[in-house]
């Protein structure tokens, strides 16, 4: 079975090649099993013509009355019930005529009881019908003649009449069968090899776009940078566009990550200057360690921005667990209950330093907002990836839960930081065209921090 979406290319040209094996050849196969009945049809009439002219030729008419020789050149004609049969019935204008009278039979109908025979065409014309013989279609041939017979006054009077040429349809049918059992079977060898040249023809048309899929995956695993293989030259504008569209957004990032490097490291000087200063207070240097403590973590994380965006899938489990080892430590005092339900398949497609800052923020602020207890949970189907935090605080009321993605807001459940944490985890899960949502924790009854992404995106 070929696993085909319903919305895709391959489907609309399969649907399109399938018209031809479904609709057309067996639309073919009707129309020649009728020209092939039509044809049958017109050889029989003919051939029952031919009889009717040798049987005309040996006919003799006097004192109305029809002479016929005992045998018959054609030989079914003497056997009964042979299926081929011969009468002479009075045409019209003849004075027998009313009374459906046979004036010949032929030796084959000697045990076949014969009906009423209506067909009488007039003189010089001919008739191809069927009739029923003991429930039985046969084809009949209704010719009329005039011959010339002697009248009462031996005056010579013309007398009509119509020979009959009856013939069953028994042979008609099993050529016709025959026929059509053939052809079908043909058919269907012929519907059977074009459904398998359509498979291997689908596969060839779409190869290239396989391959571009395989490349393009390669370059989401960081493997390789830009498309590399030949393609078709009707794919060619796509290539260099993808491919120019790669080379900008490496440059994009590149020069982000100049540019943050090159801020930071014209603050450290300034910072390395005033730090050397021996009035300074202590508080003031605490400040100071805490903005050269940013600083470095931002250069960390300018030595990461300028790789590709396209990156391997990183596990979450392995990530979550390295937090919550370390947090425990810092918050060792509080003796926080940590509930994690995470998915071992379940991945991130991004920059692993971008995962840990939007999760560390997030895990510390529960830690920070908890009483003992922190759950994390974290599943993925083929539309999204949830992650879920979770904590047992007081939780966010409605009004201040927009307020605090605002930088530098804080609200009193979290005592310590900058307010600028949960913004910068907004912005990088915007980056990632994701969402951060913010409601009630329906197990633990304080905040629920939720984390989502489509699945094909992250």
């Amino acid at each position: 079975m070929l696993n085909i979406p319903i919305h895709s290319l391959k489907l609309r040209m399969l649907a399109s090649a399938s018209i031809i094996v479904l609709v057309l050849l067996p639309a073919i196969g009707i129309v020649l099993t009728k020209s092939f009945e039509n044809r049958l049809v017109n050889a029989l009439e003919k051939e029952l013509s031919a009889y009717s002219y040798s049987i005309l030729a040996v006919t003799e008419v006097e004192n109305n009355a029809v002479y016929m020789p005992e045998q018959l050149t054609e030989n079914l004609f003497n056997v009964s019930g042979s299926g081929l049969y011969s009468v002479i019935t009075a045409a019209k204008n003849n004075v027998f005529h009313n009374k459906n009278y046979v004036l010949w039979q032929s030796n084959s109908l000697l045990t076949v009881e014969l009906p009423i025979i209506e067909s009488s065409p007039k003189v010089g014309e001919s008739k191809f019908s069927t009739l029923m013989i003991n429930e039985q279609a046969h084809f009949i041939y209704s010719f009329s003649v005039s011959f010339t017979s002697n009248g009462d006054d031996s005056e010579l009077v013309d007398f009509p009449v119509t020979l009959h040429l009856i013939k069953d349809k028994n042979e008609f049918n099993d050529a016709i069968d025959q026929f059509t059992q053939s052809l079908w079977l043909w058919l269907f060898l012929l519907m059977s090899f074009i459904a398998f040249m359509q498979w291997f023809w689908l596969r060839w048309m779409f190869k290239p776009l396989q391959q571009l899929k395989e490349e393009v995956h390669e370059i989401e695993q960081g493997n390789i940078s830009s498309l590399e293989k030949e393609y078709p030259t009707e794919l060619h504008p796509l290539t260099k566009q993808v491919n120019l569209l790669l080379k900008t957004e490496q440059n994009q990032r590149t020069r982000y990550r100049n540019a943050l490097s090159d801020l930071a490291h014209s603050l450290k000087t300034p910072l390395a200057v005033i730090q050397s200063h021996d009035d300074i207070t202590h508080s003031t240097k605490e400040q100071l360690d805490i903005i050269n403590n940013m600083i470095e973590h931002q250069l960390k994380r300018a030595q990461s921005a300028g790789e590709v965006s396209w990156h391997k899938a990183i596990t979450i489990n392995a990530v979550l667990q390295k937090l919550i080892s370390t947090l425990s430590k810092i918050y060792a005092d509080k003796n926080i209950t940590f509930k994690l339900d995470c998915q071992s398949s379940a991945s991130f497609r991004g920059d692993e330093s971008d995962l840990l800052e939007m999760l560390g923020n997030l895990l510390d602020n529960a830690c920070k907002a908890c009483n003992s207890s922190v759950a994390v949970s974290v599943k993925r189907d083929t539309l999204k990836l949830s992650i879920n935090i979770e904590d047992d605080g007081k939780g966010i009321d409605t009004e201040l839960r927009e307020q605090i993605f605002k930088r530098g807001v804080r609200i009193d459940s979290y005592q310590q930081g900058h307010g600028i944490g949960l913004a910068i985890v907004r912005d990088l899960v915007s980056s990632y065209q994701g969402q951060l949502l913010i409601s009630t924790s329906e197990k633990l009854s304080g905040a629920k921090f939720i984390l989502q992404f489509d699945s094909q995106k992250a």
